[in-house]
């Protein structure tokens, strides 16, 4: 077909282009690899274009970021296939859905993912990297939408006329840069991987270079194949990677409870590594008498097994904290549930209870690294706890440890995501924690500023979990408590001390309730277990009393006939309270009830 000036032939190809109209110049020529001599397209062999393609698969697709794929496509065609090159991938399959099946309607939308130009063709005007295609009334459909994206065809675009640049340009403006910048070619090709379109590459070239050609057209078609197939493997990695991440999310606590004489700051970050999520968790609990659990562990592992095997373990570890046991006990217990799993995994974990009656921590550690103390005044040294064996490896008992902390003092537990390096010796790192942990202000070690401590992107390759608990000063108009006297008046006294307590607190409604109760609790300590301890009060979002003593046996609620005179005792508390339990101690045990404020 002539032009009306006799000198250009616009060519209608199905073959090459597949039934889009491809227009292309006979004869045109194209320099491969000039910056070793130039050479000219028609003199370098076939072998020499075939190396250059399958140089390909080293150069994208290194990781499987599908951003990052994008990126490695369009710097790997600049300058040697094109001096512009732009990859535009749906915003469909950037959130890890499916790519778009074309139906010659509608056009899908589109995101721009890469940008790469040789300096002199930097003055074009791309739309930016982030942003969607957007039809407005400056932005109208171009060749490349009509034709890659709504039928999945190449175009070709050999030697640009005036009016082709309004039909590859999106918009005037960029239209009239091209111009300037001196761009006389035009290719785009489609992205299409499984029979679905993912997205798009268009390229340019501008002075200097000649206008693409059928042989430029083949190499970018095959090109595009590949680099389709390594965008769709990022696609299907990212999707995954967000189901294991959202699952993980979902299994962590989602907010910390507000217990006395701690403010807890915890947080998850999870690895960029390929197969880096898995199995970090961390929990905090408020426990009956103003205690406070905080656990962190660590499943040995990735990926989804890895994620449901946390999930069971948080279980089994909240269930036995519930119950208010000592964290030597809750890890030995938890060693017999990992032993049980069908996957035979194993996990490291660290357990701590904090008392804000004399701002102490009982630990105990299966395996995991130790935990980071941070005085009031900036010093900071690892706390020596006793190193049981994993969860999982069946070697128990475990061996806990008191610890005193003053007030603003913080407690840093962590997992070793934090820590491990590809390029450092794990001491090096963990001595790298320690110095960052001093020199940081205490409001930016409450805000989890050690996370900006721990190995870059580059290095790290885990995840990670941090938790710092912070003492703050006690509170004794919340927590009040008394040791009672061992002969048969300790009933008596502890009535008095807790209608006098309820009285200063403005709660003189539930004095008759907890006169009652605390009745009951010193009974069963004079008649079964050796005499009452001490007298605990605590009011926090609830009111609680509880009451220590010495005996092994933990109170159960029997069934007493009519004509029993005893054994009722235990289920007036049910009754009247909350909920009542029982835990064991060192020296004896603890029974404890609670009951709701007055609105």
């Amino acid at each position: 077909m002539n032009d009306g000036n006799g000198r250009r032939r616009v060519v209608r190809r199905a073959s090459a282009g597949k039934g889009a109209s491809v227009l292309r110049s006979a004869g045109a020529r194209r320099r491969l690899g000039r910056s070793d001599g130039d050479v000219p397209l028609d003199r370098v062999t076939t072998r020499e274009r075939l190396a250059w393609l399958n140089s390909a698969g080293s150069r994208i697709g290194t990781t499987l970021d599908l951003e990052r794929t994008a990126q490695e496509l369009a710097e790997f065609t600049v300058p040697t296939l094109a001096d512009g090159a732009a990859v535009d991938i749906l915003e469909s399959v950037l959130r890890g859905e499916e790519g778009s099946r074309w139906t010659g309607t509608g056009i899908p939308l589109l995101r721009a993912t890469a940008i790469s130009a040789v300096e002199s063709l930097s003055s074009l005007e791309p739309t930016p990297v982030g942003e969607t295609f957007v039809r407005t009334e400056e932005a109208h459909e171009t060749l490349l939408h009509r034709y890659c994206l709504r039928q999945g065809r190449p175009v070709l675009v050999s030697r640009m006329r005036d009016t082709d640049f309004d039909r590859v340009a999106p918009t005037a403006s960029a239209a009239a840069k091209m111009r300037a910048a001196g761009v006389h070619s035009y290719l785009a090709v489609p992205l299409i991987a499984r029979g679905l379109l993912l997205g798009s590459a268009d390229f340019v070239r501008g002075p200097g270079t000649p206008p693409f050609s059928d042989t430029d057209l083949a190499l970018a078609e095959q090109l595009a194949s590949q680099a389709a197939v390594y965008i769709d493997n990022a696609r299907l990695y990212g999707r995954e990677r967000e189901h294991v991440v959202s699952l993980q999310r979902s299994l962590l606590p989602r907010a910390t409870p507000v217990t006395p004489g701690l403010r807890v700051h915890a947080e998850y970050t999870p690895s960029t590594a390929h197969h880096g999520v898995g199995g970090d968790w961390y929990d905090v609990m408020a426990l009956p008498g103003g205690r406070t659990a905080l656990m962190v562990g660590d499943v040995m592992g990735h990926g989804l097994p890895a994620a449901a095997t946390m999930g069971r373990l948080r279980a089994v570890a909240r269930t036995l904290m519930t119950l208010d046991m000592a964290p030597e006990r809750v890890l030995a217990r938890l060693d017999l549930a990992t032993r049980d799993l069908e996957d035979e995994q194993v996990a490291t974990f660290l357990c701590a209870v904090h008392d804000p009656a004399d701002s102490t921590y009982t630990l105990a550690s299966a395996g995991h690294l130790p935990p980071l103390l941070v005085d009031g005044d900036g010093s900071a040294a690892f706390v020596d706890v006793p190193i049981g064996a994993p969860l999982g490896a069946g070697v128990i008992p475990y061996d806990p440890i008191r610890l005193e902390v003053p007030a603003g003092g913080h407690l840093v537990m962590y997992t070793d995501g934090l820590v491990k390096s590809r390029h450092a010796d794990l001491d090096d790192q963990l001595e790298r924690l320690r110095s960052a942990a001093r020199g940081l202000t205490p409001e930016a070690l409450e805000r989890g500023g050690l996370t900006d401590c721990a190995p870059t992107d580059a290095s790290r390759f885990d995840e990670a979990v941090l938790l710092v608990a912070t003492t703050v000063p006690g509170t004794p108009e919340e927590l009040c408590e008394w040791q009672l006297p061992q002969e048969g008046r300790a009933a008596s006294v502890a009535r008095s001390l807790v209608t006098d307590q309820l009285a200063a607190w403005d709660l003189e409604e539930l004095a008759d309730v907890f006169e009652l109760v605390v009745s009951e609790l010193v009974g069963n300590a004079l008649r079964y277990g050796n005499g009452p301890g001490r007298l605990r009060l605590l009011r926090g979002e609830r009111l609680v009393v509880e009451v220590s003593d010495t005996g092994p046996d933990l109170p159960q609620i029997q069934h007493a006939d009519l004509s029993d005179e005893g054994g009722r005792g235990l289920q007036l508390i049910n009754m009247l309270c909350r909920r009542w339990g029982s835990c064991r101690t060192v020296s004896g045990k603890v029974v404890w009830a609670e009951q709701n404020l007055p609105t």
